[in-house]
């Protein structure tokens, strides 16, 4: 009786579930026949930017956009290339008046955040106003918002301004508890990636450089705010390293804030901004929706085009997805636009921290094949470090952000042995035969022989130099010249500009004209590749894989960057171009 109650009741579970994910479906239909109705933008509007999410490359092509439940709020997802768009769109829209920067956690890279404040920069060359205002003032936000014309924020508000901190998780002692022993085989003094697993704290070189890369951002950040809001950057430096600021009027008599005021009072300013009733609502559009509106589509009919291939997250094989590189997707959109009569220029936009050494060089030798017969450009992002070097260096010129993280030219390969954590942990001992002396080369049951160890060695030695001959001959210079700067080592933009792996400081757009002008283009529209994955068209996969993931934030919170570290360090295998580790400043 209790086996029959049973399969009743996974029955009709079963039947419970295929019924929701149907509602899903039509609601996901009715949306996409719905999602090309034009936004509507009233005159004397302000364009709402409140940028609580993470900001990918584009905006993901999601026919569920605007619905919010079960851990699905994509009205909040909009990509970096739509906000920029929407930003150029507002500056000669003559129904926006302004722009408001609402409360915004900016959890986007530091490239990323410069060129959202770079756009508003050239915004207010149109003459409109940018008001910022926020509860919480995080120093990525605040930097962000620096460029408006007044910075306001909650009487009883939070702002954070006490300098940028590196902090690495290293799992050695864990690893020591549990009988695991992690084999390390690298290229690179300064490659540190691994050290986590067999190290309790930073070498000195990974030391060295962490303080040389963050330096350099910070020295950024403070030189971008010293001439927003006219405050000597020693002042600035000296403000943070005492941290004079410790409630909202210290911000205020520090010059870094023109007021304080509660949100009602805000309101009344951008009323009185835009020549609205205190009695009435204000105009107003969020960024997201404004992609829609009548006009935004500045799509040139030219059938000259140059194409940007997004190559966004980490590296590995087959196809990935919106947020990885898969070697094959990327490779087939770069032979599909290099075959492409239409397509004269190709900009390969690089946002990546590394990943698979062989999936790197399988994209590398198709970014080689294309600047044979058009001209190449790579725009960094966040990062374009290890491996997501390598894949640009084949380009004829590379445009970074002066806090773009790039360089960390080397190799590394890692192993476990479980050996005691199988017999000492849980008891289970192993034996077997083989034909050959190398047959087992790779289990991860018994440590590496000292003839597999250099056989290993050989193998990341052979990577190192094909990496470092490819970053020579791409940029002009020696392999020992290379390999001086290389050994694994961390560069910001504004450094790598000095030392020769990168050409120019800009942005996406400047790496677009840049194309353009070599291909000797006039007239000429700009595609996107590779074709985006609609989440509706794998509407199953998306929705357990993000209802997934969201229970696990929901549990750990902050911690979830962690638990996400250590996953995709157990699913890595074979040698390995990639960054150290992931830099987040807040």
């Amino acid at each position: 009786m209790k086996q029959f109650f049973k399969f009743v009741f996974a029955t009709i579970l079963g039947l419970f579930i295929t019924f929701f994910l149907l509602i899903i479906v039509l609601v996901a239909i009715v949306a996409t026949a719905t999602s090309d109705k034009p936004t509507d933008v009233a005159s004397n509007s302000v364009l709402r930017i409140a940028l609580t999410a993470p900001i990918n490359e584009r905006t993901p092509d999601n026919p569920l956009a605007g619905l919010s439940f079960l851990g699905f709020d994509d009205n909040k997802v909009i990509g970096l290339n739509d906000i920029l768009a929407n930003i150029k769109k507002a500056k000669t829209d003559n129904n926006i008046k302004g722009i408001f920067l609402d409360e915004s956690y900016m959890m986007s890279g530091q490239a990323t955040t410069e060129e959202v404040r770079n756009a508003l920069i050239d915004f207010k060359k149109s003459g409109k106003f940018i008001v910022a205002y926020s509860e919480i003032y995080t120093q990525s936000f605040y930097y962000l918002a620096s460029v408006a014309d007044k910075v306001y924020m909650n009487p009883k508000g939070i702002f954070e301004f006490h300098g940028f901190s590196s902090q690495v998780m290293f799992y050695k002692g864990a690893l020591d508890k549990l009988g695991i022993d992690m084999q390390i085989i690298k290229v690179g003094t300064f490659k540190s990636a691994v050290e986590p697993f067999f190290l309790t704290k930073m070498s000195d070189a990974n030391r060295l450089q962490v303080n040389a890369y963050l330096g350099s951002m910070y020295d950024h950040f403070l030189s971008g705010i010293s001439a927003s809001r006219h405050v000597n950057k020693d002042s600035l430096f000296n403000i943070a390293n005492n941290m004079l600021i410790q409630n909202p009027e210290d911000a205020v008599k520090y010059k870094l804030l023109d007021g304080l005021k509660y949100k009602d009072e805000l309101l009344d300013e951008l009323k009185q901004r835009t020549g609205v009733d205190k009695k009435k609502n204000i105009k107003s559009v969020n960024i997201g929706d404004y992609t829609k509106a009548n006009g935004n589509d500045d799509k040139d009919t030219s059938s000259n085009r140059v194409a940007i291939v997004y190559a966004a997250g980490e590296i590995n094989g087959g196809d990935g997805d919106d947020n990885s590189i898969g070697s094959e997707k990327i490779s087939k959109a770069l032979r599909q636009v290099r075959l492409d009569d239409k397509v004269k220029a190709v900009v390969l936009r690089v946002n990546s921290p590394g990943g698979s050494s062989l999936a790197s060089d399988v994209i590398w030798r198709e970014v080689m094949l294309t600047k044979k017969v058009k001209p190449v450009i790579v725009s960094m992002g966040d990062y374009a470090a290890s491996g997501g070097y390598y894949i640009a260096c084949a380009a004829d010129s590379i445009y970074a952000e002066p806090n773009t993280i790039t360089g960390s030219i080397g190799i590394f390969a890692m192993l476990p042995n479980l050996q005691k954590f199988f017999n000492d942990k849980l008891g289970l001992t192993f034996d077997g035969v083989k034909t050959g002396k190398f047959a087992d080369l790779g289990d991860v049951s018994r440590p590496l022989t000292p003839e597999e160890r250099l056989i290993l060695q050989n193998q990341v030695n052979r990577g190192y130099d094909t990496f470092t001959k490819a970053v020579a001959a791409g940029r002009h210079k020696s392999q020992a010249y290379i390999n001086s700067i290389g050994q694994g080592r961390v560069w910001t933009g504004n450094q790598a500009i000095k030392i020769g792996l990168v050409d120019k400081l800009g942005n996406i757009n400047d790496a677009v004209k840049s194309a353009a002008k070599k291909a000797k283009l006039k007239d000429y529209s700009v595609v996107p590749y590779p074709e985006q994955t609609s989440k509706f068209k794998n509407l199953g996969k998306t929705f357990s894989v993000e209802m997934r993931a969201q229970m696990v934030k929901a549990e750990l919170g902050d911690n979830y960057k962690y638990y996400n570290q250590v996953k995709e360090a157990v699913q890595r295998s074979g040698v390995q171009m990639r960054m150290p580790y992931e830099v987040v400043i807040k």
